[in-house]
């Protein structure tokens, strides 16, 4: 069979006209898999049997993680609570101590979970619950690689799946992949340019290549994973899932496909990807982050959720047949936005397959697999809106039956990681309002630590303390690592990059506060984001454009202005969020652009080792002998 298979599949409201001729039936034979819709009213649904890759001590660990979270929350809130009730408390004195109460909870267990990662990483155990081969033997069995595409840039996303299909080939084990382009385009030329791609990748591919266009988009990505499992699955005891702007080294997959073989109760393991080719500012930030912090962040979750992980999306290899079996999505009652589909489908599937009994973990012990990030922030609020809708879908899942209770906490933290914004926009507001009531007082303008500051102001100055930390232990565990250190430029660069990064995050956070508040407020009122094609390469903002975009943000930093003169005594501490918000236009232009992202850049800061390049840093871990099926080639390496 021809390297290449392509299925068009045409009704009588769509074709494709295609400047050479259709090609039909290319796909392979069908090995069709049975994926029923599940429910969530049954509560003997959940399987009691824990697997085999479960961690020791694991109720033990959850126990130092959320035990901390609550002893520096406590800690954070003694203060606020004696200094507020010594006049006995306000209406909006409560009301502000139980939002900061809320919102100083999830910090802390940011930074608990991170710290636990940090610990992880320096001890070297990030290996210990699963135990990834140095050098992995010849897969014994099939691996679908898929690619689901809506609308994209088919030939750059092809050009990721070449170099993936380039590293399994050197590795000697590409006829153990099959890789799938799954198109769910509503564009004519995009479906043309996407089978143009396709043709060219077969020219060189050492994996067989296969093209399939959807014509009816149910569901979204997941309704496309799910019909390819339904129609294709039962051939493939694993599947890895790609985003159009994603891509993994061979070795990286070599090592996920061996520990599923050698552990047959994981359903699935998620990776944690880096961002690489950032090319403008705002790009950089986050691609200077996840770098330098994200791993840590990761290996705190796989330390506390251990067999009870989440999934992500993306970047994950996923058992076909535990998939099919137990993780068909049902639609939820009600209308849009919170009925219908399931637009956050990951974290839903992962606990639907711990609720059958498999093991869903993360790991931050495989580099190698890498994303890429919208270019400005525009661009990233726009996916936030979608990600927003979906995730607060999951408020009605939280309470379903049968769920692993990490599995509800980690639906909980998903809900939070947009509900925190009007929280915060909420405390601030609460905040002021109870400064307003007070006289001005211009000893507190210069001295943060006066006495008549407000509780919850040194609250939030905790908070912000506490929001940096994660980042500093980032920093300490590449300036631990001598190779690391070296890689990224040296301490002074790093140290140089960090300060970037927290300054430019710190006047990207307000903005982001807004504008995810406003997403909260359009969804509870009932609008439905949609699914628009991401924009994954831009170069500028136009005034115009970031005028439009950020009228949200000035507006409600002007309000605060308008507050703040009555109280300008107060000016110096909501300079860190009203001067962004009334500069979120210009902050937004600058930062779109790629010569300013390449000019910092060229002076060293934020560069990251692997900006070009899918980086895979050796694993020292047992010695074991090299199989002769991957004796040469990139594995070498490691």
């Amino acid at each position: 069979m021809s390297n290449l298979a392509v299925q068009i599949e045409a009704n009588d409201a769509f074709d494709i006209p295609l400047p050479y001729p259709r090609v039909a039936q290319w796909l392979p034979e069908e090995a069709p898999l049975s994926m029923p819709r599940q429910t969530f009213d049954d509560a003997a649904m959940q399987a009691r049997v824990s697997p085999d890759t479960r961690p020791n001590g694991l109720f033990g660990r959850r126990v130092i993680v959320f035990g901390s979270t609550l002893v520096m929350a406590a800690l954070a809130g003694i203060a606020p609570f004696v200094l507020s009730a010594r006049e006995g408390f306000q209406p909006l004195e409560m009301l502000a101590f139980g939002l900061f109460m809320i919102l100083i909870t999830a910090i802390a267990c940011w930074f608990c979970s991170t710290f636990a990662g940090l610990i992880v990483l320096l001890t070297g155990r990030e290996q210990k619950d699963l135990d990834f081969a140095p050098h992995p033997p010849m897969p014994a069995t099939r691996t679908a690689l898929l690619m689901p595409l809506y609308n994209e840039d088919a030939r750059a996303s092809t050009a990721r799946l070449a170099a993936l299909d380039a590293s399994l080939s050197r590795l000697g084990v590409a006829s153990a992949f099959d890789i799938f382009v799954l198109s769910d385009s509503t564009s004519d030329a995009a479906a043309a340019s996407e089978l143009s791609a396709c043709m060219a990748l077969r020219a060189h591919a050492g994996c067989a290549v296969y093209y399939r266009r959807r014509l009816k988009n149910i569901e979204r990505k997941a309704g496309n994973i799910a019909d390819w499992t339904r129609q294709f699955g039962g051939a493939y005891e694993f599947m890895i899932v790609l985003d159009a702007d994603s891509t993994m080294a061979g070795e990286t997959v070599l090592r996920l496909v061996d520990a599923m073989e050698r552990n047959p109760g994981v359903g699935l393991i998620q990776t944690a990807p880096t961002i690489i080719k950032a090319q403008t500012l705002f790009a950089r930030v986050s691609q200077f982050g996840v770098r330098l912090y994200g791993r840590v962040a990761a290996a705190g979750l796989a330390w506390w959720a251990g067999s009870e992980a989440s999934y992500w999306g993306h970047n994950a290899i996923l058992r076909t047949r535990a998939f099919a079996d137990c993780a068909g999505l049902p639609e939820l009652q009600g209308r849009k936005p919170f009925g219908g589909h399931i637009m956050s489908h990951d974290v839903v599937e992962a606990a639907l397959l711990r609720r059958a009994g498999w093991a869903v973990h993360v790991t931050a012990a495989l580099d190698g697999s890498c994303e890429e990030t919208p270019p400005t922030i525009t661009d990233f609020i726009r996916r936030d809106h979608r990600w927003c809708q979906g995730n607060l879908q999951h408020i009605a899942l939280i309470g379903a039956k049968g769920l692993n209770p990490i599995s509800r906490l980690q639906l909980a933290m998903g809900c939070m990681a947009y509900l925190s914004s009007p929280l915060w926009l909420a405390s601030l507001v609460a905040g002021l309002a109870l400064q307003l009531q007070n006289p001005v007082d211009w000893g507190s303008f210069w001295y943060i630590l006066h006495p008549q500051a407000s509780p919850f102001m040194l609250a939030s100055l905790l908070a912000g303390v506490l929001l940096i930390g994660p980042k500093l232990m980032g920093c300490i565990l590449v300036l631990s690592r001598p190779g690391e250190r070296r890689a990224f430029g040296g301490a002074r660069r790093i140290l140089k990059g960090m300060g970037l990064e927290i300054l430019l995050s710190a006047l990207l956070a307000p903005i982001l506060m807004v504008a995810n508040t406003k997403a909260v407020i359009q969804i509870v009122g009932g609008h439905d984001a949609g699914w628009g094609t991401q924009q994954r390469t831009a170069d500028g903002l136009s005034w115009r454009d970031a005028f439009s975009a950020m009228r949200w943000q000035m507006l409600t930093g002007a309000a605060f202005v308008v507050a703040l003169s009555f109280r300008p005594d107060l000016v110096t501490w909501f300079a860190p969020i009203v001067l962004p918000l009334l500069f979120a236009a210009p902050i937004a232009v600058v930062t779109s652009r790629r010569r300013t992202g390449e000019a910092f850049a060229r002076k060293g800061w934020m560069v990251t080792p692997d900006e070009e390049s899918v980086a895979v840093s050796p694993l020292v871990l047992h010695s074991a002998p090299r199989p002769a099926a991957i004796e040469t080639g990139a594995l070498a390496r490691a």
